[in-house]
């Protein structure tokens, strides 16, 4: 079981044929993803070769996401374009009836995020993202820009705003496995919230425990430690990236910005241990946490 993502998702890159999109869709097709087609109106009806691990992967390519669905079956989109060209491509996955969206790209403008977020929401599609890493459920199925050989299947889940600590984690628990790790971003308006995450894992019977990683700025784990102590019954581990952060400074992601002691560190960290929660002070110490509750060491 996984959360999201499985060995039977279809995945289509849009903007799959440029630099990023030719990049990690071979890294994708390398982890076993399901890569069924790329999006290109300028490109349609082409196809292109990918080497994937000394093998020629042919993947078509369709001019729009809808004839990419009618043609494939995908069922799940990832967006590999341009800041300014991201709302188009989410609007038209949307439109197309695309179940799960994951927008890789950085910089996408808040309010364009809200827009493409509110029609989303209005038409039923997942979006995960913008500005992630997306996510991975190991042995199965990767979209996005994780590294699949640092980790394996297993039975935490991970939920985290921050890419580079998703890839820390995954690879300190890399023995014991994962059953999805989804990275949600760090924006101000994100598609898919810790919360949406939390209540997946806690439905699916083969993930027994979950990792939540936050930082800095806004309420997002204020409100997941009031999910987590009334809905969540499985051990909860927890990290808040941000603890040196200054006063009023915006720290790497747009969302990570603390006014006065709100969206603090130490008050995110107090909210989840009154929670439940136990929160290490290093990402290293929150792997150890999880390992003590899964094996006992």
């Amino acid at each position: 079981m996984a959360i999201f993502l499985t060995a039977q998702s279809k995945v289509i890159v849009q903007g799959m044929t440029g630099s990023e999109g030719m990049k990690h869709t071979t890294r994708m097709l390398a982890s076993g993803t399901q890569i069924v087609g790329g999006v290109n109106p300028r490109k349609a009806g082409t196809e292109v070769a990918f080497d994937v691990d000394g093998a020629e992967r042919i993947v078509p390519v369709y001019g729009t996401v809808a004839e990419a669905i009618e043609a494939t079956g995908a069922d799940v989109s990832v967006v590999f374009v341009p800041p300014a060209f991201t709302k188009d491509a989410v609007i038209e996955a949307v439109d197309a009836g695309m179940p799960l969206v994951v927008i890789i790209t950085e910089g996408v403008p808040v309010d364009d995020t809200a827009q493409f977020f509110t029609y989303a929401q209005s038409k039923g599609t997942r979006l995960i993202g913008p500005n992630c890493p997306g996510l991975i459920t190991p042995g199965q199925s990767n979209v996005g820009i994780t590294p699949a050989s640092i980790t394996g299947p297993g039975r935490i889940g991970l939920v985290s705003k921050s890419g580079t600590l998703t890839y820390q984690m995954l690879f300190e628990l890399r023995d014991l496995g994962f059953t999805t790790a989804v990275g949600i971003g760090g924006d101000p308006i994100v598609g898919t919230t810790h919360i949406d995450c939390l209540e997946a894992f806690e439905n699916d019977p083969d993930t027994e425990a979950i990792v939540m990683i936050g930082e800095i700025g806004g309420d997002a784990e204020e409100r997941a430690a009031a999910y987590i102590k009334e809905h969540v019954t499985k051990p909860v581990v927890g990290y808040v990236a941000g603890f040196e952060a200054p006063e009023g400074k915006t720290m790497g992601h747009a969302g990570a910005i603390v006014s006065g002691s709100a969206g603090t560190a130490q008050a995110k960290k107090e909210a989840l241990e009154a929670a439940g929660v136990r929160v290490g002070k290093t990402p290293s110490e929150t792997a150890r946490l999880m390992r003590e509750i899964l094996t006992g060491a």
